[in-house]
């Protein structure tokens, strides 16, 4: 029995059953004992393997249960400096040649580099995808023990088939799942070099010291009362009610929600759990999520989020027009029109959007400026001119903008908010409001985006990952502060690279695992020397199959719209221009 399953059997008869014994015993209890043991143990005579989510050494990004509509996946333990494990490498290759309908992946759990792993590959000739196990979580609950041990994994119902060696065993049981009747033999002999795992000490960790502090610093500014979690972590119960769950959305990078590639860039709002960290719970997790002694951190540090978060209360709040929202149908978008009514011009430092019901507002853009007064643009805001305030996503949190820059609005500006609702099954009215902060002096630097777009994309149908580009030049120099890629429902991953005038290329962010449910504006920890002419390359990736579970629907080609539906690809960089005089500044920058 793997880990996961000791796991998860373990909470069922350790928590459940201690509930059923604390009463006084009596023959019904005896026997609900005896059937949930049963169940348990019927359960995992058959080990079904846990969804996962790991980054490749190219820099993508997988999650096991997506391969659903293959036949089987194939993983093998890989150490690249296991001789012995080689030896299997062109009967490995073969078979991934002969078996289109099969995914074949190694798993790395040694701790190797991408360039290492990269070399490797190159040098035994090998096209595979080798996911990157450095927490050494998925190798453990997989009992991957030896390099070059393969496992065959049957999607309908998750079943392990076959474990052993890669060669004529591998071979055999893919033959007999294509054949239909099942693996006849079930396991072989692996012969390759031993994986060390760091060994798991769950039961020796202190909630009170170390698990506690985890989950405060990674898990409750969200999960508290009024923040955007579904349930508050305001104690060691809850936690331990939801610790299956708290498992599951770890392992598969659901939680914490962070999206870009770990090794492209530094981010100042990383929400990224470290692998300490994330082995430490992980581990205590598994060995039941003890109590132990001491008391609880979580009561102290789960205070309800304050009604404007850690900006405090504005200088300036603008209610936002309200709107009814049907309980079902399709909602325009909405333009909503607010007169600045400030008597004076100000300069902003931070803005940021309390929704009124977050159950129906998907988002908003704030832009500031005047009037069309006719033509088809009439009652909509001039394209040119003006500027922008905070917008809002589900999980965005409100930050300043850099130190020295601001946005300047002007008195009796007119502010447009553009609201999309998606229904949620029951009629509301949202109430939302803008709430503005201002600098006292001037600052030095004024605040710009630059926008790439490209409104011809066309995406056909079934396409599991259909790439578009958008590009722009920046025409003078330029320190980049964040950058943000946007798409829909089919949004798979997005990459933007800045070609330099002196003909080099860099990738500047990658996020292999774009989700919809995130829109992350990523800000650089350090803001990014950009001169004149350095063109940016903004590419998105969709996923328009029905391996998509978002998927509106796989049958139709998609083009560029606003509804959720439809497609875009639109990237923001946020920037300011750089001075002549600021040499030694750039010099410095990365």
């Amino acid at each position: 029995m793997g880990a996961q399953a000791i796991h998860a059997a373990n909470y069922v008869v350790g928590n459940v059953l201690d509930s059923i014994c604390c009463e006084e015993e009596s023959l019904m209890k005896k026997l609900i004992i005896c059937a949930l043991l049963l169940a348990v143990g019927n359960a995992y005579a058959i080990e079904r393997v846990a969804n996962f989510r790991l980054y490749d050494h190219a820099g993508g990004s997988h999650h096991l249960y997506y391969f659903s509509d293959m036949t089987a996946v194939v993983l093998m333990a890989q150490d690249s400096s296991c001789a012995a494990a080689n030896e299997n490498l062109n009967e490995f290759k073969a078979l991934q040649a002969k078996h289109s309908d099969v995914q074949f992946f190694m798993v790395n759990s040694t701790g190797a580099s991408r360039d290492e792993i990269g070399a490797y590959l190159r040098e035994q000739g090998v096209d595979v995808q080798v996911l990157l196990d450095e927490a050494q979580l998925v190798g453990r609950d997989l009992d991957l023990n030896r390099a070059g041990e393969a496992l065959v994994i049957n999607p309908d119902g998750w079943s392990l088939e076959y474990r052993g060696d890669a060669g004529a065993g591998l071979s055999e049981a893919l033959a007999d799942l294509a054949g239909g009747d099942g693996v006849q033999t079930k396991q072989t002999e692996a012969t390759g070099c031993d994986i060390s795992y760091v060994k798991q000490r769950g039961h020796e960790i202190s909630y009170t010291e170390t698990i506690a502090p985890i989950l405060a610093e990674n898990c409750v500014s969200c999960h508290r009362e009024g923040g955007i979690g579904p349930w508050a972590m305001n104690d060691y119960n809850m936690v331990l009610g939801f610790s299956p769950m708290i498992r599951e959305v770890l392992m598969t990078k659901r939680m914490p929600p962070w999206h870009a590639d770990p090794e492209v860039g530094h981010w100042a709002n990383d929400r990224a759990m470290s692998r300490n960290d994330l082995q430490t719970l992980v581990s205590w997790i598994d060995a039941g999520a003890p109590r132990g002694e001491g008391e609880d951190p979580l009561k102290q540090f789960t205070t309800p989020l304050a009604a404007w978060g850690d900006l405090g209360e504005p200088d300036l709040v603008i209610d936002i027009p309200p709107t009814d929202v049907p309980a079902t149908g399709v909602v325009d978008y909405q333009y909503k029109h607010v007169t600045n009514p400030l008597d004076r011009d100000v300069w902003v430092r931070a803005s940021q959007i309390k929704p009124g019901d977050r159950s129906v507002l998907h988002h908003v853009i704030t832009r500031f400026g005047e009037l069309e007064t006719e033509g088809p643009r009439k009652g909509r805001l001039k394209r040119r001119g003006g500027g922008g305030l905070a917008g809002y996503v589900p999980g965005r949190v409100a930050r300043e903008l850099p130190d020295g820059t601001g946005t300047f609005l002007p008195a009796g500006a007119t502010i447009e908010f553009q609201m999309h609702y998606t229904t949620s099954g029951m009629a509301t009215t949202d109430h939302s409001q803008i709430g503005v902060y201002f600098h006292e002096e001037e600052p030095e630097h004024k605040i710009r985006s630059l926008i790439l777009a490209n409104g011809r994309i066309k995406i056909p149908p079934h396409a599991k990952a259909h790439a578009e580009t958008a590009e722009r030049v920046f025409d003078k120099d330029a320190l980049v502060y964040s950058i943000l890629p946007h798409s829909h429902y089919r949004g798979k991953a997005a990459r933007f690279v800045a070609q330099y005038p002196d003909g080099s290329e860099e990738v500047i962010l990658n996020v292999p695992n774009y989700d919809f449910n995130w829109q992350t504006t990523y800000l650089l920890e350090e803001p990014r020397f950009m001169p004149a002419g350095t063109k940016i390359i903004y590419t998105n990736w969709w996923d328009n199959s029905a391996q998509n579970p978002a998927n509106p629907n796989p049958d139709r080609e998609v083009g560029w719209g606003q509804q959720s539906w439809d497609e875009m690809i639109f990237g923001a960089i946020s920037y300011r221009e750089v001075k002549p005089e600021e040499g030694d500044l750039v010099a410095g920058s990365e």
